[in-house]
């Protein structure tokens, strides 16, 4: 059993590479999750599910998860622009259950001038896409990034492409920096996992095995951070405050 301080309010918790690896439970998965039972939240740049659906999957795996304590960067994307600009046509590289999510949102998509260009993590991205997504932009579209992460490590420890990486070819192509992040280490995922367990940002502990993403953002604002190593956790070391 890990010997660690589980004494704070709440934590934030990330999902892969820190309970799973593909379908399998990492070593201290379900000690943790016991340990700090109604004081967290999961807290994922997952970009290609909705809460809902992935308290299913883990559910078959043996790791109880309500959708209510679940926060992902793809349906978080959404909603996000939902907020701010409610009506938007969209041009949304995703899921189909985040394709079906952003209908239910009220959004109409692939007009042909969008508003605005989402990119999330559509496992068949093409050469097509990628020049509608380019051209929107050059249109005047708003880029949104639902998470940055290049790529995140498989249950055989290669790594398997994630949404930055569609989005970098896009960025590249149309050559533009303005855009808008949503995932870690950006704050919003953080803002919305301290709102829901009713926590300040100094109370919580983040839990993830990605410095870059988890303990950068953590940092940035003020929160304790321990980082997982093959599904073991352990404190970090301080990381410097950017």
């Amino acid at each position: 059993m890990p010997d660690l301080d589980i004494d704070a309010r709440g934590y934030l918790i990330d999902l892969d590479g820190t309970l799973i690896s593909g379908q399998t439970v990492l070593q201290d998965a379900r000690w943790l999750l016991n340990a700090v039972a109604g004081r967290f939240v999961l807290v994922s740049n997952n970009a290609e599910h909705t809460p809902a659906q992935l308290s299913r999957m883990l559910q078959t795996i043996g790791l109880a998860v309500d959708a209510d304590s679940i926060i992902l960067a793809g349906t978080s994307a959404i909603d996000r622009i939902a907020a701010e600009q409610p009506g938007a046509s969209l041009l949304l590289l995703a899921s189909p259950a985040l394709r079906s999510y952003a209908r239910r949102k009220g959004f109409y998509l692939d007009a042909a001038r969008p508003d605005v260009v989402l990119v999330a993590r559509d496992r068949q991205f093409s050469y097509a896409k990628l020049a509608a997504a380019v051209s929107a932009l050059a249109d005047g579209a708003r880029l949104v990034v639902a998470a940055p992460d290049l790529s995140h490590p498989g249950a055989d420890g290669r790594p398997v492409p994630e949404t930055g990486a569609l989005a970098a070819a896009i960025i590249a192509c149309a050559g533009t920096r303005d855009y808008t992040v949503i995932g870690k280490p950006e704050r919003a995922l953080f803002e919305m996992g301290c709102r829901r367990l009713g926590i300040d940002f100094s109370d919580a502990v983040m839990i993830g095995d990605n410095p870059q993403t988890d303990g950068l953002g953590a940092r940035r604002l003020g929160m304790r951070f321990w980082q997982v190593h093959d599904g073991s956790i352990r404190h970090t070391p301080q990381l410097a405050v950017v």
